[in-house]
């Protein structure tokens, strides 16, 4: 079971001291411990965080997980990452504080990160000379966006969001201002929802990431049999002179009949 712990550290002398069991910068702390426990999780949510203890140890400031079982794709991202720099094919939320370290390693002298395992053949090192991206991290271009879906959660005391789930089952967070849910009237947990957002889109694989909410929109899908009746009535008079319905929308069309 030794073998399914996980060392993560944290090397920093930005303060003027080196991070250690003994001190560190509070904000530093929960920063890493949040990567970490996101890190996990994932996305797949293979990992409960929940069920992991930890053991705090000097080098320069590690936090040394219990052992981890029944996580094989935890592992094998793992041991991708010991052997490419690139991560396209590693759990998305990973990827995302991969990304994170090595950004922050290039802005900051000083920072690294480093995972090890005895599970892998060599340690993973994050620093000023690496190079961890993904293929596809030059093809995000910010838009707005109109998302349909059901609001599974909103709120929050200090990083106020809405949960939406998508018709296909996925879920979108999506930032909002605090004043604006607070000013909103409307009930609109568990209820359908159209929201016009801005948000960082992926032209390659279509994933949207760091949504922001612009507004609400009036959006009560319903169906009134009445509606129906008249529209089906202005229908039929606007083509009783057509006698042909199939041909005649193929001739707009400019199709072959």
């Amino acid at each position: 079971m030794e073998n399914n712990k996980v060392t993560f550290s944290l090397l920093d002398n930005t303060s003027g001291f080196e991070a250690n069991p003994d001190r560190v910068r509070l904000t530093d702390l929960a920063r890493f411990t949040a990567d970490i426990t996101t890190f996990l999780r994932g996305d797949g949510k293979e990992i409960d965080p929940k069920l992991i203890e930890v053991a705090i140890q000097k080098g320069s400031f590690q936090l040394v997980t219990s052992p981890i079982v029944n996580a094989p794709n935890f592992f094998d991202d793992l041991k991708r990452l010991t052997t490419t720099e690139l991560l396209d094919n590693i759990d998305s939320k990973r990827k995302e504080i991969i990304e994170g370290w090595q950004k922050q390693t290039r802005n900051l002298s000083g920072v690294s990160y480093h995972i090890h395992s005895k599970k892998l053949d060599k340690s993973i090192q994050i620093n000023s000379d690496t190079d961890f991206h993904s293929d596809d991290a030059d093809q995000w271009v910010r838009v707005e966006r109109y998302i349909r879906g059901e609001i599974q959660d909103l709120g929050g005391s200090t990083n106020p969001n809405i949960h939406i789930k998508y018709p296909n089952g996925k879920t979108l967070t999506v930032k909002a201002d605090r004043e604006a849910l607070r000013n909103d009237s409307i009930n609109r947990l568990y209820k359908p929802a159209m929201l016009r957002i801005n948000a960082e889109y992926n032209v390659s694989t279509r994933e949207i990431r760091n949504a922001t909410l612009l507004e609400f929109l009036d959006y009560s899908p319903s169906f009134k049999e009445d509606d129906l009746i008249k529209l089906t009535r202005r229908g039929e008079v606007a083509w009783s002179d057509i006698s042909n319905p199939t041909a005649w929308v193929e001739d707009i069309r400019g199709g072959l009949h």
